[in-house]
Order: structure tokens, then C-alpha cells, then sequence
């Protein structure tokens, strides 16, 4: 069999149609063609073409990966999974994220250490629920605890710290008795996976009767 076309795309410059035999065969990413050095005339086999179409799935798996990415960072699982759910093969997704981890681009530290600097920062919650929120998105237990220790202590905030800061926007509601609202704000920090030790100091704060004047 032979090549005897080589033509881009009409809509995707960057993929080309190849003919073999008078016949359009299968398309390829213009990148493999001009690294694997594909020219009319060439002869091909039936494993040579199916050899190329594996490395031009592979190379569709990157682009959607790189797209995925260029959106929002993304753990190896989380990328792993949306890859699968693009219908890219298992092992065409792994060997994608694998190589993406090996060129730096998919580092679970570094997204644990940046989803905690944001949380703690933007959000904050408890040591507790960061955790579970890293390990949804498949970042491991140890892992996951270390980079909030490590954001924690760069921050110089505690859970206490933090604590405050989310009860700065709960309000108590309008002619509510104190310990209605103390219960309330207890059960508003604790789904935001604060502990009691971080929750009491914060409550005696917040619903502290307000000083009279002379």
C-alpha cells in the first residue's frame, strides 16, 4: 500500500488526510506526520498504519489534556477521569497523565499546596474538610495533610484563624435568643470542618454581648 495524498484539513490546519491507494484512509495529526517523515510515495503496512493511529489517539489525548489544563489546574485523577469520560481508552489516558506528570504540568503537591492557599485565603475552612476536599480530588492522605500543614504555617494562620474568618459572614437572625444562635454558629463552622477546639473561642467572640458605655 501506498501514500498517494497528503492533504490538511479543510476546518483543523494542524491535522492532515492521508490517501493511500487513491482512497482517503485515516486522518493524522500534522505534528506525528512531519516527525515520523511521511511523504507521498511511502509504502505503508497494515501495522505501520495502525501504529501511527495509535500515536495520533495519543496525541488527541494530549490536546484534550492541555485544553482540561489551560481551563483549571487538575490533579492526575481528576485529569485521568475526564479523559475517560472523553473516550479516550484507559491506557491512552494513563500513558497521556503520565507523561504530562513527568514534564511538570500534573503535580499533585503543587495543587494540594495551591487549593489550600486559596481556601485558606478565600474560603476558609477546617483542617477536616480541606482534607476530604483534596482527597475527592485524588490527592493521597499524606500528601493532602502536608500541604496544609505547609500552607497553614507559610499563612501563619490556625484553624482558629480561620474559623473567625468564616464567622464573619454568619449573622445571627433577627430577635433570636443566644443560645439558638450560639448552636447555630457552632453547626455553621463545624460542616466547614472546624473543631471544637477552633469553634468555642470563635463563639464566645462572635455572640459576646456588646459592652455598655459610660
Amino acid at each position: 500500500m501506498k501514500i498517494t495524498s497528503i492533504q490538511p484539513q479543510k476546518n483543523h490546519a494542524e491535522r492532515l488526510n492521508v490517501h493511500v491507494d487513491g482512497a482517503f484512509r485515516f486522518a493524522l495529526a500534522a505534528e506525528i506526520a512531519l516527525s515520523e517523515h511521511l511523504r507521498v510515495g511511502d509504502e505503508l503496512s497494515e501495522a505501520r498504519i495502525a501504529e501511527l493511529e495509535g500515536m495520533d489517539g495519543a496525541w488527541k489525548a494530549r490536546e484534550a489534556a492541555l485544553a482540561l489544563l489551560a481551563f483549571r489546574p487538575r490533579t492526575a485523577a481528576e485529569l485521568r477521569r475526564r479523559l475517560r469520560e472523553k473516550g479516550y481508552a484507559p491506557e491512552v489516558a494513563d500513558a497521556c497523565v503520565e507523561r504530562l506528570g513527568e514534564l511538570g504540568m500534573v503535580d499533585d503537591s503543587s495543587f494540594a499546596e495551591m487549593f489550600v492557599r486559596d481556601r485558606v485565603r478565600l474560603r476558609p475552612k477546617g483542617k477536616r474538610v480541606l482534607a476530604q476536599e483534596l482527597r475527592v480530588r485524588g490527592v493521597e492522605g499524606e500528601m493532602a495533610q502536608a500541604a496544609i500543614d505547609e500552607v497553614m504555617e507559610r499563612e501563619n494562620a490556625t484553624e482558629t484563624d480561620l474559623a473567625r474568618q468564616a464567622a464573619a459572614r454568619w449573622r445571627p437572625r433577627p430577635g433570636e435568643d443566644p443560645q439558638g444562635a450560639r448552636r447555630r454558629l457552632y453547626a455553621f463552622l463545624a460542616r466547614r470542618g472546624f473543631g471544637a477546639d477552633a469553634i468555642m473561642p470563635v463563639l464566645d467572640e462572635a455572640l459576646a454581648p456588646p459592652s455598655e458605655e459610660y
